[in-house]
């Protein structure tokens, strides 16, 4: 199963030891496209790949996964733009929301009824709700 993982990198970045355990969790059920992200939240104003190169090779990995997982917690320009095109192309879509998290889930995702959307409370929910989403995709339910 080929996964991609959306995350916020420039728009605050998602905690980079959160990020780890998420992709380590997914990791488990398939190959994780941007398992990169992670050190990418670390290093976010020092990309040294050009905005279209990470534009095309991105979308060239969402359109081949098999389903995204996303982490709303913070806000994002980019993790939106993945989630429309995921839901155009008809990917199965998981969005994590901590309920601890500062901001509130945006509208256009919380109110989509077409997204699986999780709101966790601790960490181990939000990979608990990786495995059985991921498990659901692989059986083609």
């Amino acid at each position: 199963m080929d996964i991609y993982f959306a995350a916020s990198i420039r728009g605050g970045g998602i905690d980079p030891e959160i990020c780890s355990r998420l992709v380590e969790r997914m990791r488990t059920h398939g190959r994780v496209f941007t398992e990169r992200i992670c050190e990418d939240v670390k290093h976010a104003d020092e990309f040294a790949d050009p905005d279209h190169e990470i534009y095309e090779r991105d979308v060239a990995w969402l359109r081949s996964a098999d389903a995204l997982v996303a982490e709303v917690s913070t806000p994002s320009h980019g993790v939106g733009y993945e989630i429309a095109k995921a839901e155009e192309w008809g990917k199965p879509i998981l969005c994590l929301h901590s309920k601890n998290a500062p901001n509130r889930i945006s509208a256009m995702i919380g109110g989509n009824r077409g997204l699986l959307i999780v709101r966790y409370d601790y960490l181990d929910e939000a990979m608990k709700s990786i495995d059985n989403f991921l498990i659901d995709v692989k059986s083609g339910r």
